[in-house]
């Protein structure tokens, strides 16, 4: 049966043709839910009628949040980290193996309540779409297992074999990235449809991605990258020359990043929680939206670096800290992050997208930034079904 929501004080569509500016703005609009999908976008007073009719009551509706960066499956916790960290500590990327001995432990059972558990808190928040990585399990049967865990949650998953050389490997990196682009990549690639990798000192430089990547690429997983989180470093660049979905982090940019990434298909996304939880510098989303890069907005959920799931948070933050405009933020939170994950079945309210919808507590879009912390996700859309 198909249900229309109408009354909606401000419809964010991302679908310029629809409404007004980028987002595709419509006011006092309708949306009609047939299925699984979007079946029709207007203005109230043009709905059609329906078999039953939700009135939204002058609050807004925007598209169920894409979150294209999240490392679900783990065990343990790292809260003595983040304590140290906020008592003058500086992050580094060793701080991942401490995960990894946990996660290594962990049953699968324990991982697949882990995962959902998060994933559930995502979705009570307005997220119905979310890539998850592995990383944590850095052997190829862990590796294998934490993907096979993260398939039951999303289909968008992440081979992250290269987010740290294993502690085994500690003195012969070479045979690691041998194993992660061998036995490992065999056991992991039927789980996943991307590939990623940490380049950046402390973990894989820039021909060590490459080797990655390209071993990827050849059993059909499409590239992802963790480039330029902690320094300036090849990791953008080759995202954009291999033809990557995304670039994620950004932090650290030369000219030259920022105009491959303007020029280039890979989407800039950028993971302020990240900066936020470890005081460090933020991206500069206005100098990539001025060159006119594509940009995403994701959490990162992890245990060590950024412990949040709310894109909300995100948006925010990407508001106060990294100057973005309030559209522009929530259009990298949705329409962004479907770039990322290149989707064009989410992200926006349109017929034939799927219907992944958030029913917000607020009459606009703007309230996610201008009521920074408040829980505004009155009621969740996934696929149809109301949440």
């Amino acid at each position: 049966m198909a249900t229309a929501i109408t009354h909606i004080a401000s419809l964010v569509t991302n679908t310029p043709s629809l409404g007004s500016g980028p987002l595709g703005l419509i006011q006092d609009a309708a949306v009609v839910i047939d299925g699984d999908r979007i079946a029709w976008v207007g203005e109230t007073s043009k709905a059609p009628t329906t078999d039953n009719r939700i009135v939204a009551e002058g609050r807004a509706v925007i598209p169920g949040f894409v979150d294209s960066h999240s490392h679900l499956v783990f065990a343990g916790d790292r809260t003595e980290e983040f304590n140290a960290r906020m008592s003058g500590r500086e992050y580094t990327a060793g701080g991942i193996r401490t995960t990894v001995a946990a996660t290594r432990a962990a049953s699968d059972n324990v991982l697949h309540a882990n995962a959902g558990r998060y994933v559930r808190e995502a979705l009570r928040q307005g997220t119905t779409t979310i890539e998850i990585k592995s990383g944590y399990g850095l052997t190829v049967e862990d590796e294998a297992r934490t993907l096979g865990v993260a398939a039951a949650h999303t289909d968008e998953v992440t081979y992250l074999g290269a987010h740290i050389v294993a502690p085994e490997f500690a003195d012969d990196p070479a045979a690691y990235v041998g194993l992660v682009t061998g036995p490992m990549l065999d056991a992991c690639a039927p789980y996943a449809r991307w590939i990623d990798v940490f380049c950046e000192k402390g973990a894989f430089d820039g021909d060590q991605a490459r080797a990655v990547l390209s071993a990827g690429a050849a059993r059909g997983l499409t590239p992802r990258v963790h480039a330029n989180q902690l320094s300036y470093g090849p990791g953008v660049q080759l995202a954009v020359e291999l033809g990557a979905a995304s670039a994620d982090h950004c932090t650290h940019l030369t000219d030259a990043d920022v105009d491959a990434l303007a020029n280039g298909d890979t989407v800039a996304t950028l993971l302020p929680g990240a900066e936020f939880s470890t005081r460090a510098q933020y991206p500069d989303a206005r100098r990539l939206l001025d060159a006119g890069a594509t940009v995403a907005l994701s959490p990162d959920c992890n245990p060590g670096s950024s412990f949040t799931s709310s894109m909300a948070f995100c948006i925010a933050v990407a508001v106060r800290e990294m100057r973005m405009t309030p559209d522009e933020a929530v259009w990298s939170a949705t329409a962004g992050g479907a770039a990322a994950l290149r989707r064009t079945d989410v992200g926006r309210i349109a017929p034939g997208a799927l219907a992944d919808l958030v029913l917000l507590d607020a009459p606009s879009h703007v309230h996610l930034a201008y009521r920074p912390g408040v829980p505004l996700a009155a009621a969740v859309w996934h696929r149809g079904e109301l949440v």
